[in-house]
């Protein structure tokens, strides 16, 4: 069984989001600022012909699934299936919206890695939909299960635009990325079981606010009832009183 070391989020281009898409306040100092504190990027070699994704053992290669999935509609984020997962392993969801993956990135016109989690046998972490990386990883992460390898495609206008991110992915550059989806779990602080109970108790507070208008809708038609009986009464006793008077009359 493979032994893994979480780290930190990567001083790197890809992962502290230093974006042209993202709004300033989130974008994280300059690669070079952060590679003098953290020490020199490694950068580790493709894996060969027929290795495994991430541990770069010899075996034979993985079922590969030929179809690949526009995610985002414009061709702008594609995803094509490397290693499926089984049936019934979780994805990402509003309850588990941290995932912890393997990955490697390249560059499409080159193939040069530029980012990689392979040397280290690291795992990065990140919350789904927080704009704490490229937006085609928000897109593509949120369709993956646990266990699952896929290839994912980003046009530059899903990952770092125009500007890039200086020195290793340059303007206009198209990504690719082989990420493996190890784990999701809940926010710090949470965990499933307590998720599960707030999402019971805001139900039941649905059930009791739903009740407690049917109830009341109850009521007022009780009341409009009781106030059309009065008024029938009412209008009875006149018609009475009209009828004998006319009696006498006669």
């Amino acid at each position: 069984m493979r032994e893994y070391t979480t780290s930190a989020p990567r001083p790197l281009s890809l992962l502290l989001a230093f974006s042209p898409l993202l709004p300033f306040t989130q974008r994280a100092p300059s690669l070079s600022c952060l590679s003098s504190l953290a020490g020199t990027i490694r950068r580790a070699p493709r894996p060969p012909t027929g290795a495994g994704p991430f541990t770069g053992e010899e075996h034979p290669p993985a079922k590969v699934m030929a179809e690949t999935i526009d995610l985002s509609g414009d061709g702008g984020v594609l995803k094509t299936v490397v290693r499926k997962a089984k049936d019934d392993a979780i994805a990402p969801s509003d309850s588990l919206p941290l995932v912890d993956v393997h990955y490697e990135g390249t560059l499409a016109e080159n193939g040069e890695v530029f980012d990689t989690t392979h040397e280290d046998n690291s795992i990065f972490s990140f919350e789904v939909g927080q704009g704490a990386v490229i937006k085609a990883w928000d897109i593509a992460l949120r369709t993956m299960k646990v266990g699952e390898v896929a290839k994912i495609t980003c046009k530059p206008e899903y990952a770092y635009g125009t500007a890039g991110s200086p020195p290793e992915i340059p303007p206009n550059a198209t990504l690719v990325f082989e990420v493996e989806l190890v784990a999701c779990r809940p926010r710090k602080g949470s965990s499933v079981g307590s998720v599960s109970d707030e999402k019971a108790r805001l139900e039941e507070l649905k059930k009791q606010r739903e009740l407690a208008a049917a109830t009341k809708e109850e009521e007022k038609k009780k009341r409009e009832e009781a106030k059309a009986a009065a008024a029938a009464r009412v209008q009875a006793k006149l018609d009475a009183k009209k009828g004998k008077g006319k009696g006498k009359g006669k």
